[in-house]
Protein backbone atom coordinates (compact mmCIF):
# COMPACT_ATOMS: atom_id res chain seq x y z
CA UNK A 1 0.00 0.00 0.00
CA UNK A 2 1.38 3.35 -1.15
CA UNK A 3 1.75 5.87 1.79
CA UNK A 4 0.97 9.29 1.46
CA UNK A 5 3.63 12.33 2.34
CA UNK A 6 3.00 14.09 5.37
CA UNK A 7 2.64 16.82 3.57
CA UNK A 8 -0.04 15.61 1.73
CA UNK A 9 -2.02 14.50 4.27
CA UNK A 10 -2.11 18.12 5.81
CA UNK A 11 -3.49 19.65 3.11
CA UNK A 12 -6.30 17.28 2.50
CA UNK A 13 -7.20 17.49 6.49
CA UNK A 14 -7.25 21.34 5.91
CA UNK A 15 -9.03 20.73 2.90
CA UNK A 16 -11.92 19.21 4.94
CA UNK A 17 -11.73 20.88 7.80
CA UNK A 18 -13.29 24.03 5.30
CA UNK A 19 -15.69 21.84 3.57
CA UNK A 20 -19.30 22.45 4.81
CA UNK A 21 -21.24 19.45 6.43
CA UNK A 22 -24.19 18.09 5.58
CA UNK A 23 -25.76 20.18 8.72
CA UNK A 24 -24.72 23.36 7.05
CA UNK A 25 -25.59 22.66 3.84
CA UNK A 26 -27.83 24.90 1.93
CA UNK A 27 -31.78 24.38 2.77
CA UNK A 28 -33.37 21.87 0.03
CA UNK A 29 -34.60 23.62 -2.82
CA UNK A 30 -38.52 22.74 -2.36
CA UNK A 31 -38.43 23.99 1.19
CA UNK A 32 -40.59 26.51 0.71
CA UNK A 33 -42.56 25.04 -2.65
CA UNK A 34 -46.16 23.66 -2.73
CA UNK A 35 -48.18 21.77 -5.18
CA UNK A 36 -52.11 23.01 -5.41
CA UNK A 37 -54.86 21.16 -6.54
CA UNK A 38 -58.38 22.91 -7.17
CA UNK A 39 -61.29 20.48 -8.45
CA UNK A 40 -64.61 20.74 -8.80
CA UNK A 41 -65.85 16.95 -7.79
CA UNK A 42 -69.40 16.96 -8.90
CA UNK A 43 -70.27 14.92 -5.90
CA UNK A 44 -67.53 12.16 -6.85
CA UNK A 45 -70.07 11.66 -9.89
CA UNK A 46 -68.25 11.01 -12.64
CA UNK A 47 -68.68 11.81 -16.62
CA UNK A 48 -70.12 7.94 -16.67
CA UNK A 49 -72.44 8.79 -14.09
CA UNK A 50 -70.68 6.56 -11.13
CA UNK A 51 -70.48 7.75 -7.97
CA UNK A 52 -66.64 6.63 -7.11
CA UNK A 53 -65.25 8.85 -4.30
CA UNK A 54 -62.23 6.86 -4.34
CA UNK A 55 -61.32 7.34 -8.04
CA UNK A 56 -61.87 11.21 -6.92
CA UNK A 57 -58.84 10.36 -3.94
CA UNK A 58 -56.69 9.04 -6.83
CA UNK A 59 -56.68 11.97 -8.96
CA UNK A 60 -55.73 14.10 -5.98
CA UNK A 61 -53.30 11.85 -5.10
CA UNK A 62 -51.49 11.16 -8.63
CA UNK A 63 -51.71 15.36 -8.99
CA UNK A 64 -49.08 15.28 -5.38
CA UNK A 65 -50.51 18.07 -4.40
CA UNK A 66 -50.33 18.71 -0.80
CA UNK A 67 -52.94 21.60 -0.53
CA UNK A 68 -56.53 20.65 -1.94
CA UNK A 69 -59.41 23.16 -2.82
CA UNK A 70 -62.54 21.29 -3.65
CA UNK A 71 -66.17 22.18 -4.71
CA UNK A 72 -69.20 20.27 -4.93
CA UNK A 73 -68.59 18.22 -1.77
CA UNK A 74 -71.33 16.55 0.17
CA UNK A 75 -71.98 16.37 3.73
CA UNK A 76 -74.49 13.62 4.57
CA UNK A 77 -76.41 15.38 1.24
CA UNK A 78 -79.44 12.59 0.28
CA UNK A 79 -79.30 9.24 -1.71
CA UNK A 80 -77.04 10.84 -4.41
CA UNK A 81 -74.02 10.49 -2.42
CA UNK A 82 -74.93 7.89 -0.29
CA UNK A 83 -75.22 10.16 2.78
CA UNK A 84 -71.76 10.23 3.44
CA UNK A 85 -69.07 13.08 5.49
CA UNK A 86 -67.23 13.28 1.61
CA UNK A 87 -64.48 15.80 2.91
CA UNK A 88 -63.74 13.35 5.80
CA UNK A 89 -63.87 10.59 4.27
CA UNK A 90 -61.48 12.03 1.02
CA UNK A 91 -58.82 13.28 4.40
CA UNK A 92 -58.93 10.18 5.94
CA UNK A 93 -58.24 8.19 2.81
CA UNK A 94 -55.23 11.10 1.73
CA UNK A 95 -53.99 11.35 5.08
CA UNK A 96 -54.89 15.25 5.07
CA UNK A 97 -56.15 17.94 7.54
CA UNK A 98 -59.10 19.05 6.36
CA UNK A 99 -61.63 21.82 6.73
CA UNK A 100 -65.62 21.67 5.46
CA UNK A 101 -67.09 24.97 4.58
CA UNK A 102 -71.15 24.47 4.36
CA UNK A 103 -72.76 26.82 2.02
CA UNK A 104 -76.02 24.82 1.96
CA UNK A 105 -77.02 23.33 5.24
CA UNK A 106 -80.51 22.10 5.82
CA UNK A 107 -82.17 20.04 8.60
CA UNK A 108 -81.98 16.30 8.46
CA UNK A 109 -84.04 14.09 7.40
CA UNK A 110 -84.98 12.05 10.54
CA UNK A 111 -84.76 13.71 14.11
CA UNK A 112 -80.83 13.16 15.37
CA UNK A 113 -79.32 12.25 12.21
CA UNK A 114 -76.30 14.66 10.87
CA UNK A 115 -77.29 18.21 9.18
CA UNK A 116 -77.76 17.78 5.59
CA UNK A 117 -74.90 19.96 4.19
CA UNK A 118 -73.31 20.77 0.55
CA UNK A 119 -70.61 22.85 -0.04
CA UNK A 120 -66.44 23.33 -0.34
CA UNK A 121 -63.65 21.63 1.22
CA UNK A 122 -59.69 22.58 2.24
CA UNK A 123 -57.26 19.61 2.77
CA UNK A 124 -53.67 19.65 3.36
CA UNK A 125 -50.75 17.61 4.74
CA UNK A 126 -49.84 21.07 6.68
CA UNK A 127 -51.48 21.91 9.51
CA UNK A 128 -54.80 24.45 9.59
CA UNK A 129 -54.01 26.97 12.24
CA UNK A 130 -57.62 28.96 11.43
CA UNK A 131 -60.50 28.32 8.91
CA UNK A 132 -63.69 30.77 8.10
CA UNK A 133 -66.44 30.43 6.02
CA UNK A 134 -67.84 33.74 4.79
CA UNK A 135 -71.36 33.54 3.02
CA UNK A 136 -71.41 35.80 -0.34
CA UNK A 137 -74.46 38.08 -1.91
CA UNK A 138 -77.02 35.74 -3.21
CA UNK A 139 -80.02 36.93 -5.16
CA UNK A 140 -83.81 35.87 -4.10
CA UNK A 141 -83.49 33.06 -6.59
CA UNK A 142 -79.40 32.16 -5.94
CA UNK A 143 -77.90 29.48 -4.74
CA UNK A 144 -76.10 30.20 -1.26
CA UNK A 145 -72.22 30.59 -2.08
CA UNK A 146 -69.28 31.02 0.09
CA UNK A 147 -65.73 31.56 0.89
CA UNK A 148 -63.75 29.53 2.85
CA UNK A 149 -60.34 30.70 4.11
CA UNK A 150 -57.77 28.70 5.95
CA UNK A 151 -54.30 29.54 7.19
CA UNK A 152 -51.64 27.26 6.84
CA UNK A 153 -48.84 26.40 7.95
CA UNK A 154 -46.10 25.59 5.46
CA UNK A 155 -42.64 24.87 7.06
CA UNK A 156 -42.91 27.82 8.85
CA UNK A 157 -44.15 29.87 6.70
CA UNK A 158 -48.30 31.43 6.70
CA UNK A 159 -50.53 30.82 3.77
CA UNK A 160 -53.65 32.40 3.29
CA UNK A 161 -55.59 29.53 1.31
CA UNK A 162 -58.96 30.19 0.07
CA UNK A 163 -61.32 28.14 -1.94
CA UNK A 164 -65.15 29.59 -3.74
CA UNK A 165 -67.76 28.27 -6.22
CA UNK A 166 -69.05 31.54 -7.40
CA UNK A 167 -72.62 31.22 -9.10
CA UNK A 168 -73.18 29.61 -12.37
CA UNK A 169 -76.53 31.13 -13.88
CA UNK A 170 -76.35 34.93 -12.57
CA UNK A 171 -73.67 36.96 -14.37
CA UNK A 172 -75.11 40.39 -12.03
CA UNK A 173 -74.73 37.87 -8.90
CA UNK A 174 -71.46 36.73 -9.46
CA UNK A 175 -69.87 39.97 -10.17
CA UNK A 176 -71.07 41.21 -6.49
CA UNK A 177 -69.42 37.95 -5.52
CA UNK A 178 -66.55 38.73 -6.85
CA UNK A 179 -66.01 42.02 -5.58
CA UNK A 180 -67.34 40.99 -2.05
CA UNK A 181 -64.01 37.85 -2.47
CA UNK A 182 -61.72 41.22 -3.43
CA UNK A 183 -63.21 42.77 -0.20
CA UNK A 184 -62.55 39.76 1.80
CA UNK A 185 -59.27 38.99 1.23
CA UNK A 186 -58.24 42.84 0.89
CA UNK A 187 -54.64 43.58 -0.07
CA UNK A 188 -52.66 41.62 2.47
CA UNK A 189 -49.02 41.13 1.78
CA UNK A 190 -49.16 37.48 3.39
CA UNK A 191 -48.96 35.15 0.95
CA UNK A 192 -52.68 34.57 -0.29
CA UNK A 193 -53.89 31.50 -3.09
CA UNK A 194 -57.48 31.69 -4.18
CA UNK A 195 -58.88 28.71 -6.05
CA UNK A 196 -62.79 27.65 -7.34
CA UNK A 197 -64.51 27.03 -9.64
CA UNK A 198 -65.65 30.94 -11.12
CA UNK A 199 -68.13 29.78 -13.44
CA UNK A 200 -66.74 32.22 -15.98
CA UNK A 201 -63.61 33.12 -18.30
CA UNK A 202 -61.08 35.35 -18.03
CA UNK A 203 -62.16 38.10 -20.12
CA UNK A 204 -65.86 38.40 -17.36
CA UNK A 205 -66.26 41.63 -15.35
CA UNK A 206 -66.03 38.92 -12.45
CA UNK A 207 -62.80 37.66 -13.03
CA UNK A 208 -60.87 40.68 -14.22
CA UNK A 209 -62.26 42.09 -10.51
CA UNK A 210 -60.26 38.93 -9.32
CA UNK A 211 -57.51 39.75 -11.48
CA UNK A 212 -57.19 43.47 -10.70
CA UNK A 213 -55.56 42.40 -7.29
CA UNK A 214 -54.77 38.59 -7.54
CA UNK A 215 -52.55 36.87 -10.28
CA UNK A 216 -54.20 34.42 -12.75
CA UNK A 217 -51.43 31.98 -12.92
CA UNK A 218 -52.51 29.66 -15.75
CA UNK A 219 -51.16 32.35 -18.24
CA UNK A 220 -47.84 32.67 -16.67
CA UNK A 221 -47.09 29.03 -16.23
CA UNK A 222 -50.03 27.11 -18.18
CA UNK A 223 -49.78 25.56 -22.01
CA UNK A 224 -52.47 25.24 -23.60
CA UNK A 225 -55.72 26.87 -23.35
CA UNK A 226 -56.28 24.80 -19.94
CA UNK A 227 -60.03 24.25 -20.79
CA UNK A 228 -62.01 22.82 -17.69
CA UNK A 229 -64.85 22.30 -18.58
CA UNK A 230 -67.29 20.03 -19.83
CA UNK A 231 -64.60 17.12 -19.05
CA UNK A 232 -65.42 14.39 -21.68
CA UNK A 233 -64.61 17.67 -24.39
CA UNK A 234 -63.88 20.60 -22.24
CA UNK A 235 -64.23 24.33 -24.14
CA UNK A 236 -64.16 26.73 -21.70
CA UNK A 237 -61.36 27.46 -18.78
CA UNK A 238 -63.46 28.02 -15.62
CA UNK A 239 -61.17 26.48 -12.75
CA UNK A 240 -58.68 29.30 -11.55
CA UNK A 241 -55.65 29.91 -9.30
CA UNK A 242 -55.43 33.35 -8.47
CA UNK A 243 -52.12 33.89 -6.09
CA UNK A 244 -50.70 37.65 -5.08
CA UNK A 245 -46.93 38.63 -4.76
CA UNK A 246 -46.30 36.56 -1.74
CA UNK A 247 -46.01 33.21 -4.26
CA UNK A 248 -44.44 32.74 -7.24
CA UNK A 249 -45.75 29.99 -10.12
CA UNK A 250 -43.67 27.50 -11.44
CA UNK A 251 -45.52 25.35 -13.24
CA UNK A 252 -49.67 24.75 -13.91
CA UNK A 253 -51.18 21.53 -15.63
CA UNK A 254 -54.68 20.22 -16.32
CA UNK A 255 -55.26 16.45 -15.95
CA UNK A 256 -57.46 14.51 -17.99
CA UNK A 257 -59.66 12.67 -15.65
CA UNK A 258 -63.27 11.74 -16.05
CA UNK A 259 -63.80 11.79 -12.20
CA UNK A 260 -65.71 14.68 -12.71
CA UNK A 261 -67.95 17.06 -14.86
CA UNK A 262 -64.92 18.97 -14.97
CA UNK A 263 -61.04 18.94 -14.65
CA UNK A 264 -58.74 19.79 -12.14
CA UNK A 265 -56.14 22.82 -12.09
CA UNK A 266 -53.05 21.62 -10.95
CA UNK A 267 -50.16 24.31 -9.98
CA UNK A 268 -46.59 24.59 -7.86
CA UNK A 269 -45.92 27.79 -5.95
CA UNK A 270 -42.59 29.10 -4.10
CA UNK A 271 -43.29 30.88 -0.94
CA UNK A 272 -41.68 34.02 -1.43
Amino acid sequence: MRILPKSLLAAVAGLLMVLPTAAAASPRHDDRTLKVITYNIHHAAGVDGVLDLERVAKVVESSGATVVGLQEVDNHWDVRSNWVDQAAWLAKRLKMHYRFAPNLDLPPVNPGEPRRQYGTAVLSRYPIKDFKNTLLPKYPTGEQRGLAVATLKVRGQELRFANTHLTSNNNDERLEQAKKVVELLGTSKKPTLLVGDLNAVDTSPEIKTLTAVLRDTWPQVGKGPGYTIEAGNPTKRIDFLLHNAGLRPTAATVPVTLASDHLPVVASFTLR
